[in-house]
């Protein structure tokens, strides 16, 4: 079959499916693009075609900023557990550089992505090109050479002949549970263009079974002998627990055995807020229930989970002497990590190969109300934090949405203080209501990110969480959402500057500098009136109908209009950082402090940091 490179990229994704326990779906949900010299005439031409053929054999979606585009893809692939993504196709030079930040998001946090970046040409016929990089210690070098560090496979094609092993190792790591991320195949822009005769095989429809590792059985009879075995055991949930869809047999388990469960910002979800052994987030951002709790642990099971340090409290969430670790996990990056035992095996058959092994075992009764009354505790904590007062809040905005939205809704959010917020106060009620990007919080991807959980999920309705100092960074997708007729709800929080640095600014001595929208004055600061930045105004340009709300029953009517409505809207709030933060999770996070300061705010907040940092554990 005799087709350009392009052409044949295009009808190779269109064949390819995954499977996981015998369910099928497309690999490659279709491509988002925005196009310019290098790639309208290559991928540009071929995606047309195929349109024309059949619409949906790999739809189309144009983007607006391309680092958007690769976070509307992640978003959507977390939604659809890994099982399906989008490829996301640009042109080079700025085009293609823009997706760097998303693609090392998406590779921080193990998820897949197809980016199809243009590249120079091959044959340099022409060279310099526009927007060519031009280096005297090599000619092969070109800006896409910055994905490599940030992708989970890296491939330049330059030659057809090559096309078909780039594309075949893109589709292995795409549907490795343990090994997924960002995958950069560079196609030059001659490249794109040639003709090739291809073997029909090539287009044939295959299946990439996604694996489920099961665990060793001698490695399992271990573990359940160190949980027999401990007094006060927890399971930190992680991300791993949703991806392998364990959510159900993780209740099985610890309904059977009593052992509570923390949850991390990727986990949150794995059980109901409400469920008894629940006791909510963990960490830096955490309940103080679940960190009470993991203060005294004498064995902390690890679920999919990388305990990053916002879990692990910058490794002073768990203080007991002679604490160990399970560590269930698919990455052996991660299974051995705090010197556990590590089972390298699928979370769900984990969970479901040890619950026999501890079918007459059970934490003491003791043990039992012990976290039953700090949980309690601390829901009352969340309901005073949601409707006491008057004042509009960060806290009575999530309390607003959370108490308004349904069951199955999605909040989204990724950055700023409002993902701490929302780990601890957000009561989430479903498995995948909560989709907060905290790996590499990156600002500008909550209403991107919002995009990609509508398309994978029309039948819910999508919050979208955003403060200002994001919203600013990137709200263009609300175009693309009109444009495809997705909805989401945007409620941005506008409180003139970056709330989250600003508090951490002022904790750590150096007095929120750099963190407020505010005019320049004579004195050569930032330090006059806030500036008349109108948010509102902003986004209604952009084609969105937009409610401002200035009250709590004024929130609480405009969600209820905006869940009405077919297309997206954009709620507009104020809100004051200085009041009514939210209750303190009791808990630590390693941000070091100068060591020697003409400042007397720096040098009190260096002897606080000094005295956390003493707590600090190897786990070895």
């Amino acid at each position: 079959m005799r087709l350009t490179v392009a052409q044949a990229t295009v009808k190779f994704l269109a064949a390819q499916y995954s499977e996981r326990d015998g369910v099928q779906q497309r690999l490659i949900a279709g491509c988002l693009g925005i196009f310019g010299h290098g790639n309208v005439a290559g991928l540009g031409q071929a995606l047309l075609q195929a349109e024309l053929e059949d619409p949906a054999q790999i739809p189309y979606v144009l983007g607006r900023n391309e680092q958007a585009m690769v976070h509307t893809a992640v978003a959507y692939a977390r939604m659809k557990d890994r099982l399906q993504t989008y490829a996301v196709s640009t042109s080079i030079g700025p085009g293609a550089t823009n997706m760097i930040t998303g693609a090392a998001l998406a590779t921080v946090n193990r998820l897949p992505v197809l980016l199809l970046p243009a590249d120079t040409f091959a044959d340099r016929s022409a060279a310099p090109l526009l927007q060519e990089l031009e280096v005297p210690w090599s000619g092969d070098v070109t800006v896409n050479d910055a994905f490599r560090p940030v992708s989970r496979y890296f491939d330049r094609v330059q030659r057809p002949e090559q096309l078909p092993s780039a594309l075949l190792a893109a589709m292995r790591v795409l549907t490795d549970p343990a090994e997924t991320g960002a995958v950069t195949i560079c196609l030059p822009q001659d490249v794109q263009a040639a003709a090739h005769d291809w073997p029909d095989e090539l287009f044939e429809r295959r299946v990439w079974r996604v694996a489920r590792p099961l665990p060793e059985r001698s490695v399992l009879e271990e573990a359940a002998a160190l949980i027999r075995n401990a007094q006060r055991p927890l399971i930190v949930a992680g991300g791993g627990v949703g991806y392998s869809a364990a959510s159900e047999e993780l209740a099985r388990f610890v309904e059977a055995t009593g052992i509570p469960v923390g949850l991390t910002q990727a986990g949150k979800g794995a059980l109901p807020f409400d469920h008894p052994q629940c006791l909510g987030a963990i960490g830096s951002t955490g309940t103080t229930a679940a960190n009470a709790i993991a203060r005294d642990a004498d064995l902390v099971i690890g679920v999919g989970t990388r305990y990053s340090d916002f879990t692990t409290a910058s490794r002073t969430a768990f203080a007991a002497d002679g604490v160990r670790f399970v560590n269930v996990n698919v990455a052996a990056i991660d299974a051995v990590k705090h010197a556990g035992l590590a089972v390298r095996a699928d979370a769900r058959e984990t969970l479901a190969a040890l619950a026999p092994l501890l079918s007459s075992h059970s934490v003491a009764d003791a043990y039992r109300e012990e976290y039953a009354d700090l949980d309690a505790a601390w829901a009352a904590t969340v309901d005073r934090a949601y409707h006491s007062g008057d004042e509009l809040t960060q806290s009575a905005v999530i309390g607003a949405v959370n108490d308004l939205s349904d069951p199955r809704d999605v909040v989204v959010c990724a950055a700023g203080s409002m993902p701490g917020d929302l780990h601890k106060l957000w009561q989430t009620r479903d498995p995948k209501g909560y989709h907060v990007e905290y790996g590499y919080s990156c600002m500008g991807y909550e209403i991107a990110g919002g995009l990609g959980v509508a398309l994978a999920c029309p039948d819910r309705d999508v919050f979208v969480l955003v403060g200002d100092g994001s919203y600013l960074m990137m709200a263009t997708e609300l175009v693309t959402a009109l444009q495809e007729g997705l909805k989401v709800i945007v409620v941005l929080v506008q409180n003139y500057g970056f709330a989250s640095i600003g508090a951490l600014s002022e904790s750590l001595g150096s007095q929120r500098f750099g963190t407020r929208y505010r005019y320049r004055t004579t004195s050569g600061r930032l330090d006059g009136d806030l500036l008349p930045v109108d948010l509102a105004a902003n986004a209604a340009s952009l084609g969105v109908p937009v409610i401002r709300a200035a009250s709590r029953d004024e929130l609480a009517e405009a969600i209820g209009v905006a869940r009405k409505s077919p297309t997206s809207t954009v709620i507009h709030v104020e809100t004051d950082p200085f009041s009514g933060g939210a209750p303190d999770s009791e808990s630590w996070w390693d941000v070091p402090v100068s060591e020697v300061s003409d400042l007397e705010s720096t040098r009190a907040a260096y002897a606080t940091y000094a005295a956390h940092k003493a707590a600090q554990r190897p786990y070895l």
